[in-house]
């Protein structure tokens, strides 16, 4: 399996379909047993089932607007890390995520592990460039 082509293969998927809002093409990237956890504090999400009901909650009050996804950085034994930026309306008004995402691929590529770290402002801020050097 070739780490970096995973990684930017999960980038752009999630790209394009958190703007769409589309859970299956999303789904697609994991594997049966995965376990995503969105924030240090909640309980993980373990399954694609459970993970497809939280990203239909995560989505349902949300109008995105813009997603972007840094260039993964990849590590080893199939890990990745990729900054995200999103502009939405939540209940019509303006908010910004930012944030990263840690995954573990499997050997077929597939994410068995992903852990979200991000925090919101209520306000529209344009994405910065990744890299300033």
């Amino acid at each position: 399996m070739d780490t970096a082509a995973a990684a930017r293969r999960f980038v752009a998927v999630w790209e394009r379909s958190w703007a769409a809002h589309d859970v299956e093409a999303i789904l697609e990237l994991y594997a049966d047993a995965c376990v995503h956890r969105s924030m240090p504090f909640r309980e993980p999400h373990r399954g694609k089932d459970e993970l497809a009901s939280y990203l239909r909650w995560s989505f349902a009050s949300e109008d995105t607007t813009d997603v972007r996804f840094s260039e993964p950085l990849v590590g080893q034994d199939g890990r990745a890390v990729a900054e995200f930026r999103v502009l939405a309306r939540e209940d019509g008004r303006p908010t910004t995520l930012a944030g990263c995402v840690l995954v573990r691929f499997d050997a077929a590529g597939l994410a068995v592990e992903t852990r979200d770290y991000w925090h919101s402002t209520p306000e529209s801020v344009p994405a910065l460039p990744w890299r300033t050097a």
